[in-house]
């Protein structure tokens, strides 16, 4: 899968599961290219998220809704998730 194409259905699940006013998702692996843990195919997101549902929750709550959401992406291509909710 391209960078392109996990944007849009990271974007497509996040906004069908949460109330979500605007999303923003930015590929920042090139950040990661060089540390040990990096692994081909996996790829580094930077979520900024404006949610009044998210808003209301603690942040374990609002980042425990956000996994859940991208269960399957995070086992096969996402492998690190920075969150930012407005």
């Amino acid at each position: 899968m391209n960078i392109n194409e996990l944007i849009a259905i990271v974007k497509k699940k996040l906004i069908n599961k949460i109330k979500i006013e605007k999303i923003e998702v930015e590929d920042k692996s090139f950040l990661h290219k060089n540390h040990s843990g990096n692994q081909e195919g996996k790829f580094h997101l930077k979520l900024k998220i404006e949610s009044e549902e998210l808003k209301i929750l603690n942040k374990i709550e609002s980042n425990k809704k956000i996994y859940k959401a991208l269960d399957k992406e995070m086992k096969d291509y996402i492998h690190s998730l920075q969150i930012l909710i407005n």
